[in-house]
């Protein structure tokens, strides 16, 4: 729901009132994660997606229902037997989309939690989708306050001491709880969606891979800074797609961001300055920081040099076995463009799982759950 928001909050704004769908659950091959929306305004605009297209007809039907009705509604959406394009999920995933109404007296705090995910301040929103509560109530929880109430005190104590561990993990999904907040029960189904600040890609190297490879980290979603020591190539003309170019000392710039408990376990880190000078220093900052990734671009023996500093430097072989060098999946790529592609292909990968094989030789479950 994020990319939404802005829209959503002008609508809000406005006092047009809509119907929002977001996907709550997912099985199988599903098309699109828990927390995918989809909102259809009283004036017949759509906007968002809950499948990549297989069933947003549908959804925008049930969307104008809600409204009509204001009642709060969860579907099911799977294969359709008689005609999978018209109602049903071409993929052979299932997907349960929860569809509810938008307006100052069931949601009286969308405005203030729209700001929040504006400006990047985490706020996690706990909504009851299923049970003998009121679906549709929902807590806004924050890192330090909480609004609202599900009307029982031991289902608040639990959804909102879980609401804060996954905002936390910056983590999206579906607890199940008895109706006064038992753990071990499951006739209440609460979704807690998170919204936290986009994972970080910091770039170290202004050269023409790192202006590729943070377009292709910016169109990830990911808050893209380059950094270079150089002030005549680090230029915000040159990175254009980057939030933010920094001219410091690579190793320097860095520490400073894990002193500051700005690199998390969600950041990845691109070393493409292939200098030693340079990348040592940046590196040993780098493989004992918390971050996600850490790659290097340069070729085979650059990297066992680099590897041979690295150890002289004091670091173990757990903290050397995090380094990605040479960067990036083996796809023959050639051009910044094409090495970008590869770059980003392994992030993805190492955080889904994913083997890098090719799908049409490969078996099993196409989409994987992230790795812990």
């Amino acid at each position: 729901m994020h990319d939404l928001v802005p829209e959503l909050a002008a609508w809000f704004a406005a006092g047009e009132r809509f119907a929002l769908a977001t996907v709550v659950d997912t099985f199988r091959s599903a098309p699109r994660p828990p927390g995918a929306a989809m909102a259809v305004s009283a004036g017949g605009e759509a906007v968002g997606s809950v499948s990549g297209g297989c069933v947003e007809g549908a959804v925008y039907e049930l969307g104008q229902a809600v409204l009509l009705s204001g009642v709060p509604v969860l579907q099911r959406y799977g294969v359709s037997d008689e005609d999978a394009f018209a109602v049903g999920l071409t993929c052979g995933g299932i997907i349960d989309v929860f569809v509810q109404p938008v307006d100052p007296s069931t949601h009286p705090s969308f405005a203030e939690v729209a700001a929040d995910i504006v400006a990047g301040r985490p706020v996690a929103l706990a909504t009851v989708v299923d049970g003998p509560r009121e679906a549709g109530s929902h807590v806004v929880v924050r890192p330090s306050s909480v609004a609202g109430s599900f009307g029982s005190e031991g289902l608040d104590v639990a959804v909102i001491d879980d609401a804060r561990g996954l905002l936390e993990q910056g983590m999206t999904g579906t607890r199940r709880y008895g109706p006064s907040g038992e753990r071990r029960r499951d006739e209440v189904a609460v979704f807690v969606q998170s919204f936290v600040p986009p994972p970080r890609m910091l770039v170290f190297g202004a050269i023409d891979f790192a202006a590729a490879v943070a377009r292709i980290g910016r169109f990830l979603g990911f808050r893209v800074t380059v950094c270079d020591a150089r002030p005549v190539f680090a230029t915000s003309k040159r990175f254009p797609d980057a939030d933010e170019v920094v001219t410091k000392w690579p190793h320097t710039y860095l520490t400073g961001e894990v002193e500051a408990g700005r690199i998390d376990d969600r950041t990845v880190i691109c070393v493409l300055t292939h200098d030693p000078k340079f990348d040592v220093p940046l590196l040993e900052v780098a493989l004992r920081s918390p971050g996600s990734y850490v790659g290097a671009m340069g070729s085979r023996r650059t990297h066992e040099k680099r590897l041979a500093h690295l150890r002289e430097c004091g670091l173990t072989d757990v903290e050397l076995s995090r380094l990605a060098s040479p960067i990036g999946l083996d796809l023959g790529a050639r051009t910044p463009e094409e090495t970008a592609v590869s770059i980003a292909a392994e992030i993805i990968g190492l955080r889904w799982g994913g083997s890098g094989a090719r799908l049409s030789s490969a078996r099993g479950r196409i989409h994987g759950e992230p790795l812990e």
